[in-house]
């Protein structure tokens, strides 16, 4: 259910029966409104009829709207209840209605195998989600002031093109689904004139007497439930609160000393029947009175199916009753509206329709932690359950809110509900076809038990026993008897109503054993072990009694602890398998019900015991920040991304980083519970529960050195120099896919071109052995003449410690120094002797680049390639291209800048490659080059430009967001994923066909896809630079993850440098670009002649 463009109700009143059930419901729908189901804005009452047993719907709804009206009337500052609250107000009022077998909560919070995947909160769906769905998102937008009334036991299918008009609308309105002749005998339908003003309701009339309602398609328009008051309706109805008889429907009438009258609804009193009491039908009366086709001596002194006699022993209080209804509504119009294609499903009390209702609908497994899913049909239905073991269940079978475990089959057609069983006792339970089983928590004054009960799905719960067609599960009463030994007076006491309903079969208590198991109870009546005897001296009870008796609220606590702990298995089932479902709805659900205590616990566990695999471990981690992210709340505490380098923490990093992963686990278990008092504590607590999960990743990453391949051969002179240059790469499709952990939990594909940049490779190193034992480390960067140099010595090993802090000074060539294996930190060799030892000096290193900072052309990967390989040479070892390229992931890892593998692969490899990993640890790269037509490249090339933006990138934490964004599988990033590794694929085949078009295509989606994965990487001026060369490109992309830097296009024309000038000069806004021309470099990396 969304809230989403949802109707804004000022009011939800919910109605129940049972004073006893009010709080629980009433938490039901704060929950809802917590998890976002319900807007913010909208007040919430529950309340409970002033006289048990009910009133009924009819009763309820003077009562509902009474207490709206007056909350209303006192958050308006009024201290009377006054109806001119109600000029603005939208009152929605929903009645819970009788007791539902199938589900002890009732048809309300009913469970349906419904997963909503877009909502933000975990939750059930229940038959009053649909409803309210409906309701606020179909039936109700555009209405006017005044209240909505509809019952809650049915499911309504509103087609989506469905839409009412308002216009001038005053009066009552009412929906009518289409159904059969058939079906409306044991129902309502409302017989109405051209223009849809209601004539007539026949209540379980003849056929002839239905046809008379029926469309030119045959269907007849059923009394479907919702109905519309509008505000001077309301005002007229809102009256008889103080005026008698009517007054007894209302808790106001009861405490002025009113006396209780009972008024029932159309719906009521259509399932009403063995004894069950109902006076005065609101509905049939209420809108009757409305009907065009009755006079007032009809509807005053007419006998009506479904409403009590107007001579009857309350004969007068019926009369006077009626009166007063004619005398408010009458002349109000009530009005008809169809929905075409619409479906009405009652949720009757036969089991059999209610399996085959819950096996048509939704998924397999809902809400649900399935052990031995192979065992489970996909035409089976298991809602907020945990099976572990050997348990099949068959086509056709529910099982709903059970918690079992060992063996069992399940077989068709049956239906198990509220189950707590393990392998002792599972194993006396032998089922059969078509049978319910269920367990009840009821109370019996201050004590609460489960009470267990056994059924047929075909058992009709009202017939007489002695009745056509009477069961018990599913056979004829008298083969029980002789089976058992039961008899009649054992069931049935003197004056009560000989029906399964009424049976006292279900022992609850035996005199001096205590409680009645299962084994002990419904087995027996199953066919399994016990004795007659033990039977009948048991406390039993009536599935009637168990129902009345029914603790709404345990069993609402009961549904409740399933769902959090099936949510916890399937989190431990989504990370054991690397399941790409998202779990941040499941986080968000635990945090709102207390339950992150424990989700914690499982989540540490997990990552404790994935030694085996650290990107799962990696993942709990980033799991772990996720809830304590949403224990801060939303927008509070502070971004999600900051420093992670606290004291405090530093002992379970170290622990982690010496390769501890279950004592680290431990110690940040032990340090977070300090953080977890307030929002800010919280958030910072989440950051380095990120930083942690970045030294697992990075040790997971660190598993490709096994495909660095490095010889040793002869080592040149000193002073000999080692020049090595690059081109930059423009990526063409397929970035962030190659991004740790994405590139090896779903796989990377990339599409990339090495490129020369104004006829020149941009970056390069040089590296010599010289004679001091230092390392003498040189970067510069920009044009020779403009060129800003940091020169960085190191004499001791000391110098060597910020190798892995990104910004130290000389970081990157400090790193290089150190995976390479020139010297090695920390050793307890110093500086000096290691150098010495063993290269017989020291390393002069010198690096430069003619590209901005942020470019967005791979320049620091590139450029730990060039220096690496510089280093390689000048100390005499040899490599290999695929070496050199997972080396600088490693590197990478090492100096803690993350990244993925494309940069390396851009510039070292020459040419348009395509380079691929698998979605497997150790990542492994692999490349293919493209093999192309020399006309195209000399096309490519000639339609390629690049136009540097002005703009450098300083969103920083755009990878540590995105990668966020993927541990919690945010739904829309894993789709983008798959999306950028098709277009990665679609790209390289437009290339080896030599089409410019289809690759224009790729770029366009391309940039659409790094929009998605990470958001705010397009800034206003380049949004407003991209317009304007729209119309000269055949596709454009912001280089690199975007932010600024460089863009590049791939024009309609070729050679349109001028053009694209000309265009930028002319267009307000934009200043401190400049155009570029790209020449394809098909070396890649190129090692220089010394000098």
């Amino acid at each position: 259910m969304s809230s989403d463009h949802a109707f804004s109700w000022t009011i939800i009143v919910l109605t129940c029966q049972h004073k006893d059930s009010v709080y629980a419901f009433q938490r039901e729908l704060e929950i809802r409104q917590q998890r976002g189901g319900l807007l913010q804005g909208t007040l919430l009452l529950t309340v409970s009829d002033p006289q048990e047993p009910g009133l009924g719907s009819g009763g309820a709804t003077l009562n509902a709207l009474l207490v709206a009206a007056e909350h209303l009337s006192a958050r308006a500052g009024f201290t009377v209840v006054t109806a001119d609250v109600l000029d603005n107000a939208h009152i929605l009022i929903l009645h819970m209605g009788r007791d539902f077998p199938w589900d002890s909560c009732g048809r309300a919070f009913c469970w349906l195998p419904i997963e909503k995947r877009a909502q933000t909160v975990q939750g059930p769906v229940c038959c009053l989600d649909v409803l309210l769905d409906s309701l606020s998102n179909q039936v109700c937008p555009g209405s006017p002031p005044g209240v909505w009334l509809c019952s809650t036991d049915m499911i309504l299918t509103i087609p989506t093109t469905f839409e009412m008009k308002w216009e001038g609308f005053f009066g009552v309105r009412v929906l009518a689904l289409p159904g059969d002749v058939s079906y409306a005998t044991n129902h309502g339908v409302y017989l109405a004139d051209d223009q849809g003003r209601v004539r007539d309701i026949i209540y379980k009339g003849s056929e002839e007497r239905i046809r008379q309602a029926a469309k030119p398609d045959g269907k007849v328009p059923l009394v479907s439930g919702p109905v519309f008051f509008c505000r001077r309706v309301l005002e007229r109805l809102l009256k008889a609160h103080v005026t008698p008889p009517l007054d007894g429907c209302t808790y106001m009438g009861i405490d002025s000393g009113a006396p209780p009258l009972q008024v029932s609804s159309l719906h009521q009193v259509e399932r009403a029947g063995n004894g069950e009491k109902a006076e005065i039908s609101l509905f049939l009366d209420l809108l009757m009175c409305l009907c065009s086709d009755l006079t007032e001596s009809q509807f005053v002194n007419g006998e009506r199916s479904g409403s009590s006699s107007p001579v009857g022993p309350q004969g007068a209080v019926v009369r006077s009753a009626r009166t007063l209804l004619w005398r408010i509504l009458r002349g109000t119009t009530l009005h008809m509206v169809d929905v075409p294609g619409g479906h009405y499903d009652y949720l009757t009390l036969l089991g059999k329709e209610h399996i085959n209702r819950l096996t048509k609908m939704g998924t397999r497994d809902t809400l649900s932690h399935i052990q031995n899913a192979q065992g489970v049909s996909d035409g089976s239905r298991v809602i907020n359950s945990v099976l572990e073991g050997d348990i099949s269940v068959a086509s056709g079978a529910v099982i709903q809110h059970c918690r079992l475990q060992g063996t069992l089959e399940v077989y068709s057609g049956c239906l198990l509900s509220g189950l707590e069983l393990n392998s002792s006792q599972i194993q006396h339970l032998s089922l059969t076809n078509d049978v319910i089983l269920q367990s009840h928590r009821i109370q019996l004054g201050e004590m609460k038990i489960t009470v267990n009960t056994v059924l047929g799905a075909h058992d009709d719960l009202k017939v007489s026993c002695d009745g056509d067609g009477a069961t018990f599960l599913n056979h004829s009463w008298s083969d029980l008897y002789s089976r058992t030994g039961i008899q009649p007076d054992d069931l049935w006491g003197s004056g009560r109503s000989q029906s399964l309903m009424e049976a006292r079969l279900f022992p609850v208590f035996r005199p001096r054993g205590g409680s009645v198991g299962l084994e002990m109870g419904v087995c027996w009546l199953l066919g399994g072990a016990g004795e007659l005897e033990h039977w009948r001296a048991a406390w039993r009870l009536s599935l009637r009694e168990v129902l009345y008796l029914t603790d709404q609220e345990g069993e609402l606590r009961w549904k409740e602890v399933l769902f959090f702990q099936a949510g916890r298995r399937r989190v431990l089932d989504n990370l054991k398998s690397q399941s790409n479902s998202g779990m941040l709805p499941i986080f968000r659900a635990a945090v709102l019900g207390g339950q992150h205590t424990e989700l914690l616990h499982t989540l540490d566990s997990i990552a404790a015991g994935s030694q085996e695999n650290l990107g799962v471990a990696a993942r709990c981690l980033a799991c772990i920040a996720d809830v304590l992210g949403c224990l801060a709340g939303e927008g509070r505490g502070g971004l999600r991304s900051g420093p992670a380098a606290n004291p405090s923490w530093r002992h379970a990093f170290s622990l982690l980083e010496q390769g501890n992963l279950s004592g680290g686990v431990q110690a940040l278990a032990t340090e977070r519970t300090n953080w977890l008092s307030r929002p800010d504590l919280l958030v910072r607590a989440a950051r380095h529960y990120e930083g942690a999960g970045q030294v697992l990743l990075r040790q997971a990453v660190m598993s490709s050195q096994r495909f660095i391949s490095i010889g040793q051969g002869k080592v040149p002179p000193l002073e000999e120099w080692q020049d090595v240059e690059c081109p930059a790469r423009l990526d063409f499709s397929g970035g962030w896919s190659d991004t740790p952990p994405i590139a090896f939990e779903h796989g990377g594909a990339v599409v990339n071109v090495a490129v020369k940049v104004d006829g020149r490779r941009p970056i390069g190193a040089r590296a010599r052995r010289i004679k001091e034992p230092r390392l003498l480390l040189v970067s510069s960067n920009g044009e020779q003449e403009g060129a800003v140099a940091t020169e960085t010595v190191c004499e001791r090993l000391e110098d060597l410690k910020d190798h892995c802090v990104p910004h130290a000074p000389g970081a990157l060539l400090k790193a290089v120094c150190v995976c390479s294996g020139l010297v090695t930190y920390p050793s307890q060799q110093s500086l000096k002797e290691q150098l010495l030892q063993r290269w017989g000096g020291g390393v002069e290193i010198q690096t430069w680049s003619l590209l901005p900072h942020g470019s967005g052309l791979g320049t620091s990967s590139i450029l730990a390639g060039a220096v690496l390989a510089a280093v390689y040479r000048c100390t005499g070892q040899t490599y290999d291209t695929d070496s050199l390229i997972h080396a600088v992931l490693h590197l990478e890892q090492m100096l803690t800048t993350g990244g993925g593998w494309q940069d390396q692969v851009g510039g070292l490899v020459g040419g348009v490659k395509l380079g691929r990993s698998k979605a497997c640890l150790p990542l492994r790269v692999e490349v293919e080059c493209l093999p192309l037509s020399e006309d195209f490249l000399l096309s490519l090339q000639q339609h390629l430009l690049l136009v540097y933006t002005g703009k450098t990138r300083l969103a920083r934490n755009l990878l540590q967001d995105t990668v966020r964004r993927w541990y919690s599988r945010v739904p829309s990033i894993v789709e983008n994923a798959g999306k950028l590794v098709e277009n990665a694929e679609e790209c390289a085949l437009a290339c080896k066909e030599g089409s410019l078009s289809r690759l224009g295509a790729c770029l366009e989606r391309y940039w659409g896809q790094k929009k998605v994965m990470a958001p705010g990487c397009e800034p206003a001026a380049v949004r407003t630079m991209m317009d304007a060369l729209r119309p000269l490109a055949l596709g454009q992309t912001l280089a690199g993850a975007g932010g600024g830097g460089f863009l590049y296009l791939l024009t309609r024309q070729p050679l349109q440098g001028g053009a694209v000038r000309q265009v930028l000069d002319n267009t307000p806004g934009l200043r401190d670009f400049s155009v570029h021309s790209v020449e394809l470099d098909m070396e890649g990396i190129s090692v220089l002649k010394y000098s």
